[in-house]
């Protein structure tokens, strides 16, 4: 009775504050497990999610999590590390054994620089805040060309949509490809015109995450600026 009362509240948090016993819950988003507790990593709303508790972030920076693809900024580099920027209160280093070329030592800067952009996991976070991060793994590169837009990061999941449903929406009816960071930066490529409309209704998305329906506004936003051509209705009609 008390575990179903505890989930009717919605009570805010700040981090370090105990939200529950690790052997009940499992550790969800934006929370850690410590001495037998799970406490939370940022201030927020406390919740829960089937067996997990978590928190839910009330703004502020993003708070790197093990596991998160995100998108960094080269901010400096280093003889045989790169320090980015990935939107944290704090640097992430990317080591040359963390790349999937080979880079002698000294030779970081002829492969990255300052101010480029790149698409990274989170290998971990110990308890000091220091991040390990990676580019070896499917997908992640150096990013040249798109647009990159930066929205609250608390919105990605909201961006993303349930079971990926608005992103794919976005992908499909923009015919752009757009990689999602965990930590509120958003990549976009495609049509010089349909990035811009895609970086419009991710804007929308934004400002109403909490709105009803908002995933038939966005469509509609969406048709009202990239309304079909004719060969692409006699397509759809014939696939019906």
């Amino acid at each position: 009775m008390e575990k179903r009362n505890a989930r009717r509240t919605r009570e805010i948090v700040v981090p370090g504050e105990v939200l529950g016993d690790s052997e009940e819950y499992r550790t969800g988003e934006n929370a850690y497990a410590s001495d037998g507790k799970i406490r939370a990593l940022v201030m927020g709303l406390k919740t829960y999610t089937g067996d997990a508790v978590g928190v839910i972030p009330m703004g502020g920076c993003y708070m790197p999590v093990t596991g998160d693809t995100v998108i960094g900024i080269i901010a400096d580099v280093g003889p045989s590390n790169w320090m980015l920027d990935i939107n944290a209160p704090y640097p992430a280093p990317l080591h040359v054994s963390e790349v999937p070329w080979k880079v002698e030592f000294g030779d970081t800067s002829r492969f990255l620089t300052v101010g480029d952009v790149v698409l990274l996991k989170v290998l971990m976070v110990d308890e000091a805040k220091k991040i390990s991060v990676t580019m070896k793994d499917s997908g992640l590169r150096k990013i040249e060309g798109g647009q990159l837009v930066e929205i609250a990061h608390s919105k990605i999941s909201r961006v993303i949509g349930k079971s990926g449903s608005m992103i794919q929406m976005l992908k499909n009816m923009t015919d752009c490809r757009i990689f999602v960071g965990q930590n509120g930066r958003i990549w976009i490529d495609g049509d010089d015109e349909n990035v811009e409309v895609a970086a419009e209704a991710i804007k929308i998305i934004e400002a109403e995450a909490r709105s009803a329906n908002l995933t038939d506004r966005v469509r509609e936003f969406i048709e009202k600026k990239l309304p079909q051509s004719e060969e692409e209705e006699d397509i759809e009609e014939e696939s019906e």
